[in-house]
């Protein structure tokens, strides 16, 4: 078993993963991000940010420094980008303003901010980079791509299945739950910016 899949290296990558996207923490979010929605509007959202967000992070997994040396970008920039991304988008959440283009009901929340840079975000993509560094046989490969598999599958999970809370928790709910997730949302964005920042001043960028 051990020449088909690394265990230990399995289950590294999945438990890092997984605490890095945050397949529960996703859930407000999405909750807030498909209020107004209908169900079956919210059910493709959730397959489609998983999509998204698979088809980034293997293209990060292959590709991934060669993207960034080809354009000359940093990891400390790219996270950077990411968090302000973000921001922007827990600031919508926050003050309810309807009019950004990601508040439309006609507009494909599961690209952006869902499918990326939310759960393809840099930590994600990163963490990634990383262990596709340490494959280096057939055992490896399979660890890793297995684990970005189930990871993904935990946030279609979680997704798929918060529809009934939405249903629950009714208009009140949801603007709570609105602005809990444009909190946690921001809190998330300042974290990506400082450590940027700090990579940047530790030479790093």
């Amino acid at each position: 078993m051990s020449d088909l899949l690394d265990t230990t290296l399995l289950t590294s990558a999945f438990v890092t993963l997984f605490v890095i996207m945050d397949p529960v923490g996703t859930v407000p979010i999405f909750l807030s991000l498909t209020s107004g929605r209908s169900k079956a509007t919210a059910r493709r959202a959730a397959w489609q940010a998983v999509a998204v967000s698979f088809v980034v992070i293997s293209a990060f997994a292959f590709f991934g420094q060669r993207i960034l040396d080809y354009l000359h970008i940093s990891l400390p920039a790219l996270q950077a980008a990411g968090g302000l991304l973000l921001l922007l988008v827990a600031l919508e959440l926050l003050t309810g303003n309807e009019k950004e283009p990601t508040a439309q009901v006609g507009t494909n929340i599961a690209m952006v901010p869902l499918g990326t840079p939310l759960l393809a975000g840099p930590g994600a993509i990163v963490a990634t980079m990383l262990y596709s560094r340490r494959v280096h046989d057939f055992a490896d490969f399979t660890a890793v791509a297995l684990a970005v598999v189930l990871v993904h599958i935990c946030i279609w999970v979680a997704m798929r299945y918060s529809l009934p809370i939405l249903r629950l928790i009714r208009e009140s709910g949801v603007l709570l739950v609105t602005r809990i997730a444009g909190l946690l949302l921001s809190a998330i964005a300042v974290q990506l910016v400082a450590d940027a920042v700090r990579a940047f001043i530790a030479g790093k960028g």
